[in-house]
């Protein structure tokens, strides 16, 4: 949670201009222990590029809400050639998975997806006219959120072309080329489509955490079949042992599903009727759900555990291939554990099931990969923050009790990504901690990456047309241009680093999956913000040399109160409530702090020439108010207290001023600024002699379409069904 998927935040200034907060991942475990090296880097040929791609404009393209960047991995070219080879395995293994996460947001989507791929590529109409053009933003909004539900908002999206036009894209199509069922018509196929693609009313939403329904039937997410929101909550009950110290993600991995398993089927927990179908490819006869592209993967990373810097990463690998042809969750927390300890790699990935967002019930994870090296540099000089990690432990404002006696295994590093996919792409976080499992961190420690070229491209991009309209002074102003950057990325920092490894769960509470359910991951995000708040205005990040100043923390407080109060309101429609976990958490810790000084005004509501701005009043105030809520939300989580997170959330966190989205949708208006961005991937291409690597040059895509086509062309590995 700690990704994934916070869909973080970029500076705020720079948040504020482009508008693309991110998802913030997940943790995995770290202890710094020496590795032994299997592979002599000083000896091996520095791979030369003499015809060196040059990298486009970061700005690419606009459609619908969304635009699309371009991000730059410098360095590339002076690797040796093993990296490169390492980088490419792994690349190539992340993008093999890229169907999985489509069938995961909803069982329709590869279906949905190859039938407009097919059009695109094959009609023989008209090309020329508003309804192609509208044909076209559907099919790339559909590759943007990996379904036909928004990214962020989880509503189905609907096509802005009639039903009668589609059918008529359809019948000047190659028919061969549908995925159409073995004797099926085209009248039938095309009956099946309509609800699908043209009912808002059928699968209506991806992920609904809406209080008083049932979570599991009203979600289209593709993690349960026939199955209520209680029968899969007692399920998991039977085998949850709260006082277990090493206890396994459950569902992590797999479907849930009410029905007899096909026979040959890699089936984990059952009891009465209902069974988990695994991901995984399956040993002695039986075979997982999405074998095909993990088998794929398994490829890859077979591959890549040849070219493996250390003798410690190649048993993460190792692991990982284990871990998919097996399915076992036991596997997959020790080669967590492995992961963590390896940290004196230059080159070092995330593939895996890991952030749970997108399942209602925190269970079942989505599939992702971020390949990345690090940026020796700025690592150096960040070093500092993770070196003092218990300084930040022993002194935040949560309970004595619920706080580490000691630290183990907190690393950061500000990295350079060199290839997304899955649920990390086009729409990615900008910062990772690892693993989500609570005892892994606490026993073994975390790893916290910041995705500093991802980060820079958002910078580059995003101008700064807003700030005036949104900050009404010129003191404003200008601190946010001297400190709001450095702000903003200290609190990505703060977030992953301290924020995700902080704190403790009382014995015997459960995780908090069990314990605070649909709830979990908002205030798992919000003790992750409070944390990085609390300590944006203690003089100890001056003295580290991590600050220039405190206005750095004063420019961040600013600009999280107006994000909170009222300008990430622009994403949602109106009359709408706030569903997303990042959105929920900013709002109720934005709300709750200005409940809670009004009396002495800490900030204050101000309207001027009729613009509503909340300003702070008195920092010092503010972050002492941060520290109660995050005392309060640390006791929520270490005892489990679900009544408390509920009222905390539904009070603070759902409910929208629809004057203020009304006003904040107008003033953006001006600046014709799309709420949403996302990238395109590099490709990582092999320069071969005969059956040998020779080099692997990078070069950057043009076209966010002619991407997607490649890739689904390339990648395809699941069947529609």
């Amino acid at each position: 949670m700690n990704l994934v998927q916070l869909k973080s935040k970029v500076s705020y200034y720079g948040l504020l201009a482009a508008f693309c907060a991110g998802t913030v991942f997940l943790p995995a475990c770290n202890d710094k222990k020496p590795t032994d090296t299997t592979t002599e880097v000083t000896t091996d040929s520095v791979a030369t590029n003499t015809e060196k791609e040059e990298i486009p404009p970061y700005d690419s393209e606009r459609f619908a809400d969304l635009r699309i960047l371009r991000y730059e991995v410098k360095g590339f070219d002076e690797l040796p050639l093993s990296q490169k080879k390492l980088l490419y395995y792994l690349s190539e293994a992340g993008r093999s998975g890229r169907d999985i996460t489509y069938d995961q947001n909803y069982k329709n989507n590869l279906l949905v997806r190859k039938t407009l791929e097919n059009i695109y590529k094959t009609y023989n109409g008209d090309k020329s006219g508003e309804d192609w053009q509208n044909f076209e933003t559907y099919l790339k909004r559909i590759w943007f959120s990996n379904g036909i539900h928004h990214h962020y908002s989880e509503k189905k999206m609907m096509p802005e072309f009639s039903y009668e036009y589609f059918e008529g894209l359809v019948n000047n199509s190659d028919v061969a080329d549908f995925p159409t069922k073995e004797g099926e018509e085209m009248t039938a196929f095309l009956a099946e489509l309509k609800p699908i693609m043209f009912d808002a009313n059928v699968d209506g939403k991806k992920v609904n955490k809406t209080k008083g329904q049932d979570l599991v039937k009203t979600s289209a997410a593709n993690f349960y079949e026939n199955l209520s929101q209680k029968e899969v909550e007692n399920f998991y009950k039977i085998f949850a042992d709260k006082n277990d110290a090493t206890p396994i993600s459950y569902g992590l991995n797999s479907q849930l599903i009410r029905g007899e398993a096909p026979e040959g089927a890699l089936v984990g927990l059952s009891k009465d009727g209902i069974y988990e179908y695994k991901y995984g490819i399956g040993t002695e006869g039986k075979r997982g759900k999405y074998a095909a592209a993990l088998e794929k993967m398994v490829y890859w990373l077979e591959k890549a555990s040849t070219v493996a810097e250390s003798a410690q990463q190649k048993k993460v690998i190792d692991l990982l291939v284990k871990y998919y042809k097996t399915g076992d969750l036991k596997t997959f927390d020790e080669m967590s554990i492995a992961w963590v300890e390896t940290t004196d790699t230059n080159v070092d990935f995330i593939n895996g099931f890991i952030e749970v967002y997108g399942d209602p019930l925190g269970y079942r994870a989505h599939y992702e990969s971020v390949i990345f090296m690090d940026d020796k540099e700025a690592s150096k000089r960040m070093a500092v923050l993770s070196e003092n990690a218990q300084y930040f432990e022993d002194n935040s404002s949560i309970m004595d009790e619920h706080k580490k006696k000691e630290v183990k295994g907190v690393t950061y590093r500000i990295i350079t990504v060199v290839n997304e996919a899955g649920d990390a792409a086009p729409s990615t976080p900008i910062g990772i901690n690892l693993p989500n499992a609570n005892w892994i961190r606490k026993q073994h420690g975390s790893k916290s990456v910041s995705l500093g070229n991802i980060e820079d491209a958002y910078n580059h991009a995003a101008g700064g047309k807003t700030l005036a309209e949104f900050y009404p002074t010129e003191e404003l102003q200008n601190r946010q241009k001297e400190y709001g950057e450095i702000g903003g990325k200290m609190h990505t920092a703060l977030h992953e680093v301290i924020g995700h490894a902080s704190g403790q769960i009382n014995d015997g509470v459960g995780t908090p999956k069990e314990t605070l359910k649909n709830y979990s991951s908002t205030l798992e995000e919000a003790r992750a913000d409070l944390v990085a708040l609390y300590y944006l205005l203690d003089p100890k990040l001056v003295e580290l040399n991590l600050l220039p100043s405190l206005e750095a923390g004063k420019a961040e407080y600013d600009g999280y109160i107006m994000n909170g109060m009222m300008l990430q309101l622009r994403r949602l429609d109106e009359g709408a409530d706030i569903e997303e976990d990042h959105m929920r958490n900013r709002q109720l810790v934005a709300k709750w702090a200005y409940e809670k000084g009004h009396a002495e005004n800490v900030i204050e509501k101000k309207v001027i020439d009729g613009k509503t701005y909340f300003l702070v009043n008195d920092y010092d105030k503010l972050r002492v108010i941060f520290g109660e809520l995050l005392r309060e939300i640390q006791r929520i989580k270490s005892e489990g207290d679900y009544e408390a997170a509920e009222k905390l959330v539904e009070g603070y966190g759902v409910k929208v001023d629809g004057a203020m989205l009304k006003e904040v949708k107008e003033r953006y208006a001006q600046f014709d600024i799309a709420p949403y961005s996302g990238f395109l991937q590099p490709v990582l291409e092999p320069v071969m002699e005969g059956d040998e690597i020779k080099d692997v040059k990078i070069r950057y895509a043009t076209s966010f379409a002619e991407q997607m086509m490649n890739f689904s062309e390339n990648y395809s590995f699941l069947k529609a069904e």
